[in-house]
């Protein structure tokens, strides 16, 4: 009988062990899914036209339908400017299959960062489509989009550039900011990079 009792208990024990699990795995799978959930619209950015490398204009148009990681740059940069290409870089690498993401590194040093300026730098992060372009504008519009379009802060320039990485959606709506220097960071980035690619499907 006390063996019977015994055996009973473990198997209660064993259930309770089970159902608290079960519990705990629903828990943390609800919260994944939360996690998931719908990437914010944080703002809506402005019609601008600047200067991509080829000479060619480039403007919110030609971010629309697409998904979109945007950088500040200038290519004589010492200080955060090659470790944000190499991110980025990364980034258009890992996603070279894909013609529906884009990388868009605009130069807040347009005096020293010509045309041809541009296209050298671009040669040597590894570009060779228009996939990552480079873009160029009168400082005075680069600052103007910066702080009124993506609602960065752009004084002191060119060394007082931002380091994030702005995801801007199919429609130019901007989705979320990212640490350019930060490898968790950036991990969020691409996660929300597979969000916005499951709402366009």
């Amino acid at each position: 009988m006390k063996s019977e009792t015994k055996f009973l208990k473990i198997m209660i024990w064993t259930a309770a062990v089970f159902f608290v699990l079960a519990v705990a795995a629903l828990l943390v799978l609800n919260k994944a899914r939360q996690s998931r959930a719908e990437v914010p619209v944080l703002g809506i950015l402005p019609n601008f036209i600047f200067t991509e490398r080829d000479g060619q204009p480039f403007g919110l148009a030609d971010m629309k339908g697409k998904i979109n990681v945007v950088d500040f740059i200038f290519t004589h940069c010492k200080g955060p400017c090659p470790v944000m290409a190499g991110k980025m870089s990364g980034f258009y690498k890992l996603y070279a299959g894909s013609d529906k993401v884009q990388f868009i590194s605009i130069s807040v040093d347009p005096q020293n960062d010509s045309l041809p300026v541009l296209r050298e730098y671009a040669a040597r992060q590894g570009v060779t489509d228009k996939r990552w372009v480079f873009l160029r504008a009168p400082l005075d519009s680069v600052v103007n989009l910066s702080e009124n379009g993506f609602m960065i802060a752009a004084d002191d320039l060119p060394g007082g550039h931002s380091t994030k990485f702005v995801l801007v959606d199919g429609q130019g709506r901007i989705r979320g900011y990212y640490d350019g220097l930060d490898d968790a960071s950036l991990e969020i980035l691409k996660t929300h990079i597979r969000e916005l690619a499951r709402e366009s499907q």
